[in-house]
């Protein structure tokens, strides 16, 4: 089983997550050390993305003065990392490879919002996977790009050229739309600040059924 399990994409994208992964530690664990408020940013970023809020993490990068190209190689670090490990479980729990409960339903959450946009990138193939995952808008991103992908059995390699080439295209426009903004009207945090709020707001509900849940997976074991 392990060694089917290596031999897919899927397969190596969670040893690829699990790698990228180790190195963040390694990485937020130096910093810790030397200069602590760098690895404090680090891992706000990090939850930021994990939240889908692809702007919000930028817009941390900027705020502390990362400067342009620590900024986006850092961002996509994150998307591609992210990426690994969600579409990894998705395919993995659909081929029941993985069969925790919780994953199910978030799969199940993520498969239904890529089933909503498919018929619309699929006449596009490539083109369409990377407009959807540049676009700005809540339900697009690189990770329900990337389902969308395998649901219109796009193989890997183009999958994730446009998955990824999406992904940084949208980081480096983002950067540099608000580099101008900062620079010129000096109101950029209020914006960040929204823009915080905005990606946290509909995942309070989630965030709470989900530790009610485990509260109630505790007692009932």
């Amino acid at each position: 089983m392990k060694n089917t399990l290596l031999n897919t994409t899927e397969g190596r994208l969670l040893i690829g997550g699990i790698v990228l992964s180790a190195l963040l530690l390694i990485l937020i664990g130096f910093y810790g050390i030397t200069e602590l408020h760098i690895a404090k940013t680090l891992v706000l970023v990090f939850f930021a993305h994990a939240f889908g809020g692809r702007a919000a993490g930028i817009g941390l990068c900027i705020l502390n003065e990362f400067g342009a190209l620590p900024t986006i190689i850092y961002n996509f670090y994150i998307e591609v990392l992210i990426v690994c490990f969600t579409y990894a479980a998705f395919v993995l729990s659909t081929t029941n490879y993985l069969k925790a409960e919780w994953l199910t339903k978030f799969m199940d959450r993520l498969s239904a919002k890529a089933l909503e946009q498919t018929q619309r990138v699929k006449p596009l193939g490539w083109i369409g996977i990377f407009i959807f995952v540049m676009l700005p808008l809540p339900v697009t991103g690189p990770v329900v790009g990337s389902i969308i992908g395998y649901m219109i059995r796009l193989n890997p390699f183009r999958n994730f050229s446009a998955t990824f080439s999406g992904t940084l295209a949208a980081i480096i426009v983002w950067f540099y739309c608000f580099d101008f903004l900062e620079q010129r009207f000096h109101m950029i945090q209020y914006l960040f600040a929204a823009i915080i709020i905005m990606v946290l707001i509909p995942h309070i509900k989630k965030i709470k059924n989900f530790i009610t849940d485990k509260k109630t997976d505790k007692k009932d074991n």
